[in-house]
């Protein structure tokens, strides 16, 4: 096919109008979410990581519902007695993890008539050997929300 001068004008007219298109679709996509959602989760990944960064093992455990779903690339699907006898151990070691999402990293997203997914990258530090050990992990939780009460259902744990 062979364009003319004109056709060739109105052609290369087209194209930035069609990546303004594509920019635009692009941030309606991320608009989906409210801010007051995002809030809320920001706020519940707070909370969580609070009570784990204090090893509060009764707070945490009231944040997760009795039929969680814990999925960890390199274990496989952990059962909900199994998870929590893992933190508990986890909490008594000497070298205590902390938590922190990695800034920026955090998605929401809103679940119909159910809650909502959490995504992001996390870090847990620890001292080992005089030395601070840090790992980055990527998560994706479903929130719950039952009741007026936020809950975590399913944990996807990956990029170990």
């Amino acid at each position: 096919m062979r364009f003319n001068h004109h056709s060739k004008k109105i052609f290369l007219l087209f194209i930035p109008l069609f990546f303004i298109v594509i920019v635009n679709a692009q941030e309606k996509k991320v608009a989906i979410t409210s801010q007051s959602l995002y809030d809320e989760i920001a706020q519940m990944d707070s909370t969580i990581f609070a009570a784990y960064n204090t090893q509060n093992i009764g707070a945490f455990k009231k944040l997760f519902t009795d039929d969680l779903e814990w999925f960890q690339d390199n274990d496989g699907l952990i059962s909900y007695k199994k998870v929590f006898e893992n933190f508990e151990s986890m909490f008594n070691r000497e070298n205590k993890l902390k938590r922190e999402l990695v800034k920026g990293s955090l998605e929401v997203h809103p679940i119909k008539n159910y809650g909502a997914i959490e995504i992001g990258t996390h870090q847990f530090k620890h001292f080992e050997n005089g030395k601070e050990e840090v790992c980055t992990f990527k998560f994706m939780m479903i929130w719950q929300k039952k009741d007026g009460v936020w809950k975590i259902s399913r944990v996807i744990s990956y990029d170990h």
